[in-house]
């Protein structure tokens, strides 16, 4: 996909006059450095301090560590899978090459790489996620738990490689700031891991090459962070790879400004990214996962090198982890809102780890648990290392005493009900917040007043996901539109304005009009209302009430269209393991769970005349993605007609059982 003139238009007006200004500075640098790259300084007696304490490795559970170098050896074979792509060449990778495509970046001035342009160099998610070295943060891991020197001689040898491979700004590799953080932030980690291998000093310290890597990348950070309107996760990602090196590598002249920059940056961008509930501000969840991991990496490199950072980094890393406690289903699964490109900041488990388990256990070692949280049962290698280097303790504030259910900053209302006996569970996100984050709202999806529903953890009620950023814009547009998410649609276009694939030009406002999680006791007890609207439709307000009833196992949505009479499309998606049949404007949903048969019934709108949709191309409609680049057919329920003023669209979802 290449940018056209109106694109740069467009992105242009969504900067302030700060940003303009320092992307005209980058841009006479990039010209600058394209002739004369600024030179490295040489550095003898280098030494790497920043170990593990003694006995760190010991401490991890045994089963989390078969499950890591089960997931080694498959990277010893050469096998592994990136965003729905299976790969068996990484026992000698190609850098440049995408599986996908079949194609290669060019080599070159890396701003002349044209990385956002399928049909030159592939898919360069797929070209970047193999050198974010993250598979060789778990091939070092394997090392420090097995002692067995295969798995530090692969590591070592693939980073020679790729040094080699792609010298300070003469690849696709030194385009995005993103990468160069979380690469460092792995080098980082690698040679921790390799601490009692024979050969990680020559690796790293002892190499002018590795040194001359580790310099560049964090000259190129100093020189080019992401600015203004793109200051979201990838900003903090920047931060935190820069923080990390400047203490674990600080070798260098410049490692203490460098140090002191990025903890100035990572504070402040820590704090700007995150709701006061404790919700990252883009509204995507896993760029909540993500941010949190990078903070608490970060966290982790001051504590070892014994840097102080201001409190306000722990609270918010304290707040996140609280507020991912907070929404999670009782399978521990979080909402699947906003984009979602699979992104870590610290890799050291095998295939099988739940991500947002082994965070709640890290918040848990670092900062401790509160009565209401969740229990976590699994297991995982990253909390021990990471809790083994940061210091324990809460910082001084006040953490919510029961659960919350309704992120008012964040627009977020979690309905919950129990079934008298058994862990079972109706889940019920709301989404009343904002339109994303920053002026661009990158990772927003034009869902407002959409819900998620899930009984006992499967997804009924489905919010279908991301699949693609780059190459493939129908797909783009469809799991960003309103008819990609379960709420109302008018005259076939979405409620904010998309202006390309990660800018929103128009964002949609929303206000939450009720929040009754049915917590307080009285004759309502055990029935929880949320009700919000939003303006995206100009002269036409969508408004929407939800209400979930414990007793009777029922969620009853009611929308109404207040202004001019309106084309309307109700889209319901279901989760893939969902069947449905449907009879008029009844649906019966049947699914699987522990190998018991679980049902119910949907009753739609009777003035809305309905469809099913699964798996269809032209245009697409009925899919769900299970993650980045991985897409299965999954049905969609269309009612079609017109708003006319009447008492509103109701439906009805009753669990039966």
């Amino acid at each position: 996909m290449t940018m056209s003139a109106g694109w740069y238009l467009r992105r242009l007006s969504r900067m302030g006059p700060r940003e303009v200004g320092g992307r005209v500075g980058d841009a006479v640098r990039r010209r600058r450095w394209r002739s004369a790259l600024p030179d490295g300084p040489s550095v003898t007696g280098a030494r790497f301090t920043a170990v593990l304490p003694a006995g760190t490795v010991a401490a991890v559970p045994a089963d989390a560590a078969k499950r890591l170098v089960a997931e080694a050896d498959r990277l010893m074979d050469g096998r592994a899978e990136f965003f729905g792509v299976v790969r068996d060449d990484l026992a000698a990778p190609d850098w440049s090459f995408d599986p996908k495509t079949g194609r290669r970046a060019p080599s070159g001035y890396a701003f002349d790489v044209p990385y956002r342009d399928e049909e030159a160099i592939g898919d360069v998610k797929q070209i970047w996620e193999l050198s974010r070295h993250q598979y060789l943060t778990v091939l070092a891991a394997a090392y420090a738990i097995t002692g067995n020197d295969r798995y530090a001689e692969r590591a070592a040898e693939h980073l020679r490689s790729w040094w080699q491979a792609n010298p300070p700004l003469r690849s696709v590799h030194w385009t995005s700031g993103i990468e160069l953080g979380i690469r460092l932030l792995s080098w980082v980690w690698v040679r921790r891991l390799l601490d009692g291998w024979p050969g990680a000093a020559g690796l790293f310290e002892g190499n002018p090459v590795a040194v001359r890597q580790i310099w560049y990348h964090q000259r190129w950070l100093a020189a080019f962070p992401s600015r203004g309107s793109s200051a979201n996760n990838h900003i903090v990602a920047e931060a935190a790879g820069q923080f990390a090196a400047a203490c674990a590598f600080g070798w260098f002249p410049a490692s203490a400004r460098w140090r002191a920059d990025a903890l100035r940056s990572l504070e402040r961008h820590l704090r700007s990214n995150t709701f006061g509930s404790g919700l990252n501000r883009e509204l995507a969840t896993e760029y909540h996962g993500l941010v949190l991991e990078l903070g608490l990496a970060a966290l982790a490199e001051a504590d070892a090198a014994g840097v102080p950072v201001p409190a306000s980094v722990r609270l918010v890393l304290l707040r996140m982890t609280d507020a991912l406690a907070a929404v999670v289903d009782n399978r521990l699964r979080p909402p699947r809102q906003g984009d979602a490109d699979d992104g870590h900041g610290l890799v050291v488990d095998g295939a099988g780890t739940d991500r947002w388990a082994s965070l709640l256990a890290t918040g848990d070692a670092v900062f401790g648990r509160l009565d209401w949280w969740p229990a976590v049962t699994g297991t995982d290698v990253r909390t021990p290392l990471l809790a083994a280097l940061i210091r324990p303790g809460a910082p001084a504030a006040t953490r919510p005493a029961t659960r919350p259910d309704h992120l008012a900053d964040a627009g977020m209302t979690i309905l919950r009900a129990r079934a008298e006996s058994g862990p079972e569970e109706i889940w019920c996100r709301c989404d009343g917040g904002p339109h994303g984050f920053l002026s661009i709202a990158a990772h927003a999806h034009a869902d407002a007043l959409s819900v998620e529903v899930r009984h006992d953890g499967v997804d009924v009620l489905a919010d279908p996901g991301t699949f693609c950023y780059h190459g493939q814009p129908e797909w783009r547009r469809y799991f960003r539109s309103t008819l990609g998410h379960n709420t109302l649609e008018l005259d076939g276009g979405d409620q904010s304005v998309s202006g390309g694939p990660f800018l929103w030009t128009r964002h949609a406002r929303t206000r939450v009009l009720l929040a009754d999680t049915g917590a307080r006791g009285g004759p309502d007890a055990g029935v929880a209302r949320w009700s919000a609207e939003h303006t995206g439709y100009g002269r036409s307000v969508h408004r929407r009430r939800v209400e979930l009833t414990a007793a009777s196992r029922e969620l009853r949505v009611v929308d109404e269209v207040r202004g001019p009479r309106r084309a309307v499309r109700l889209a319901f998606h279901l989760g893939p393991s969902i069947a449905a049949e449907l009879t008029g404007s009844r649906a019966v949903l049947t699914w699987t769970r522990g190998g018991e048969d679980r049902s119910a019934v949907l009753d739609l709108p009777g003035q809305l005349r309905w469809q099913g949709h699964r798996g269809e191309s032209d245009p697409p409609l009925g899919w769900y993605s299970a993650g980045f680049g991985r897409k299965e057919p999954a049905t969609v329920l269309v009612g079609t007609g017109f708003s006319d003023g009447t008492d509103g669209f109701t439906t009805v979802l009753r669990f039966r059982g």
